[in-house]
């Protein structure tokens, strides 16, 4: 367990909890058609809690901002965030049930989810300002969109009030507010939200040096099993390689880079080592099944940050 006291920096994640239902199975069904799973999964998930778990795992301290439901779902989130020494101050409790994702994932990795975000709605401005003006040490804010864009752009507003850098990853990919874009220090998306939001382009370096001029941010597209490019702030585009690996169940990836990438920010890791950190936690992860099981442990992290730094 990393608990919230750590000296490597302080990430605030305003972000969605989730119960992942995972179905393993060789192929997903076609419209109409029933098919035999090969095993079934719950976990838990949610972008925000995902990318709060992997920063925690790799040494920083984290708050988590969000909403969960009054149900037996929502308590099992708040225990397991705890367990990972999560501070969960900020995750409120409404009415109604708690957000979950049912996720289909086939043979050769590749997954399909649905959410249903519930209670992840119920988060508020006032309950995004407050967390962000209650951490006297934050290093940075970290959003997604599982949750209402007016609650993380009034985060991103506060953290810039007082010189915090906000890290945005656009999913699932959506029309960004100006208000959320306008806050935002870094946007993260995967090549296929990237594609969302630039109007149908592809990640070529015209395309992602554009879309980061057009959008004022410094910008970071992964890609997979192709890796990462990243527009460096002279507006030269950067490719780094995905890890060799064997994929088992690709979910969570995005959010173990994110996660980890933040962490290393935090620790105060220039943006390339930061960069390597979080290539590396993603890789690992998609050897195992699950998400945030297949995140590697603290143990792991402390060896791979210190690989990076």
């Amino acid at each position: 367990m990393v608990g919230s006291d750590s000296a490597a920096g302080h990430v605030l994640v305003v972000g969605s909890t989730m119960i992942d239902l995972v179905a393993y199975t060789q192929r997903v069904p076609e419209a109409g058609e029933t098919v035999v799973g090969d095993r079934f999964q719950m976990g838990f998930g949610g972008k925000g809690a995902n990318q709060a778990v992997m920063a925690s795992l790799v040494g920083a301290g984290v708050t988590m901002a969000g909403a969960v439901g009054d149900d037996s779902y929502g308590q099992m989130t708040l225990q397991n965030l705890g367990s990972f020494g999560i501070d969960t101050g900020h995750v409120h409790a409404v009415p109604g049930p708690s957000g979950v994702a049912p996720i289909w994932v086939e043979q050769d990795g590749t997954n399909r989810i649905i959410i249903v975000p519930g209670a992840n709605e119920g988060l508020t401005v006032a309950m995004a300002v407050e967390a962000v003006g209650s951490l006297a040490d934050l290093s940075v804010v970290v959003g997604q969109l599982e949750v209402p864009q007016a609650a993380t752009a009034a985060a991103f507003a506060e953290a810039g009030r007082r010189g915090v850098p906000t890290v945005l990853n656009p999913a699932p990919a959506a029309a960004l507010e100006p208000e959320l874009l306008g806050g935002t220090d870094w946007l993260i998306p995967n090549e296929v939200e990237f594609s969302v939001l630039a109007g149908g382009a592809q990640p070529d370096d015209d395309a992602l040096v554009a879309y980061a001029e057009h959008t004022g941010t410094r910008l970071l597209v992964t890609l997979g099993g192709d890796g990462v490019a990243l527009v460096e702030a002279e507006g030269k585009v950067s490719r780094f390689p995905a890890d060799l690996v064997e994929p088992v169940d690709t979910t969570g990836a995005g959010d173990a880079f994110v996660g980890a990438f933040v962490a290393g920010l935090a620790a105060g890791l220039d943006e390339m080592s930061a960069l390597r950190l979080g290539i590396t936690c993603a890789g690992e992860s998609v050897t195992r099944p699950g998400t945030q099981t297949s995140f590697p442990s603290g143990e792991r992290c402390r060896e791979i940050l210190a690989a990076c730094s």
